[in-house]
């Protein structure tokens, strides 16, 4: 359970978890390490990238001790879940709530971030064990839509991912978002083999977010 709490820990702190769906397994693991460079720690690897289970436990090996927190994404079923476990990932994110990967993340203690758009849906997630949750589609929704859960969720940790952008990031944040998960707009180059403009984008994702963390504390 330390270990759990540890990680969540980490996640929130972070901020910007990088997500990365390469169209190969050499694509995917060079924007990691990019992504990695450019100071995002944070990285979900989903299960529609080649070999998404290799890739978790060679980052794992090459980032030891807490280095780099590396997590599965687009699992939609408890064996894809139980493989980015038994493969090292830290945590475990759907698109949608799955009863049985909830059960699976909390037998072995590993955070599960579903996603959600509704009352009901966040509510159901929470009932099982949902420490984090990802608002998904956020695009369709916006940033409003995290202040207005607030209100009947006032203690949700919530993930915004889809649409997310640099320009719009502050908004996210500025509305209660916890984290926020940026896929297209930060790691787009890897698809060009442009790896150090994907850790540039990095960089100015890291220093944006220090910018708003600053700011809120003034």
């Amino acid at each position: 359970m330390l270990q759990k709490i540890d990680t969540l820990s980490k996640i929130r702190d972070t901020g910007v978890v990088a997500v990365l769906r390469g169209d190969s397994k050499e694509e995917t693991s060079k924007a990691a390490v990019a992504c990695i460079k450019g100071g995002l720690n944070a990285i979900e690897l989903t299960f529609t990238a080649p070999h998404a289970d290799e890739i978790i436990e060679e980052l794992n090996r090459d980032y030891p001790n807490g280095q780099a927190l590396i997590g599965a994404g687009t699992v939609l079923d408890a064996s894809t879940a139980r493989i980015a476990i038994l493969a090292g990932a830290k945590f475990v994110v759907s698109p949608s709530f799955s009863k049985a990967v909830a059960k699976l993340c909390n037998l072995y203690s590993i955070p599960y971030i579903p996603g959600c758009m509704t009352p009901s849906d966040i509510q159901t997630a929470l009932s099982y064990g949902s420490d984090i949750i990802k608002l998904f589609p956020a695009a369709i929704v916006g940033p409003e839509m995290i202040s207005e859960l607030r209100g009947p969720f006032p203690n949700v940790n919530l993930m915004a991912t889809g649409g997310v952008t640099l320009a719009n990031l502050k908004d996210w944040f500025d509305n209660g978002t916890t984290i926020v998960g940026v896929g297209g707009s930060l790691t787009a180059p890897a698809k060009d083999g442009d790896f150090a403009q994907v850790a540039k984008n990095a960089k100015a994702y890291r220093d944006e977010f220090n910018q708003i963390q600053s700011e809120s504390l003034r």
